[in-house]
């Protein structure tokens, strides 16, 4: 019967201390969930600081691309441009050297005239 006793004792005993516990674990429970959601909101804007900077770099790939393309664009009209102006000046050369050669024709048939 003493050991019933004792047994019951100690059951009370735990209960006892597990309810004046009570307050103290929900507080460490609670605290430990706020610790949580602060870690998850730091996490959450940390990913949303490298989706930005991922973006960020994007852009400024996509805008070194089009400056790279815009740049070989006008390299390659320049060149264009250029292949175009000696064409021009060889033909233009062409028309004064046959001119030259039709006047010199010219003066010698007035000479011999």
């Amino acid at each position: 019967m003493a050991a019933a006793e004792a047994k019951t004792a100690l059951l009370n005993a735990y209960r006892a201390a597990r309810t004046a516990a009570e307050p103290a674990r929900l507080e460490r429970q609670a605290e430990r969930m706020a610790i949580a959601a602060a870690r998850q909101e730091r996490q959450a804007e940390r990913e949303r600081m490298k989706r930005a900077e991922a973006e960020r770099r994007a852009a400024e790939a996509a805008e070194r691309q089009a400056a790279a393309e815009a740049a070989a664009r006008a390299e390659t009209e320049a060149r264009e441009a250029a292949e175009r102006n000696r064409i021009a000046r060889v033909l233009e050369d062409e028309a004064a050297r046959k001119a030259e050669r039709d006047r010199r024709y010219a003066n010698r048939k007035a000479r011999r005239a």
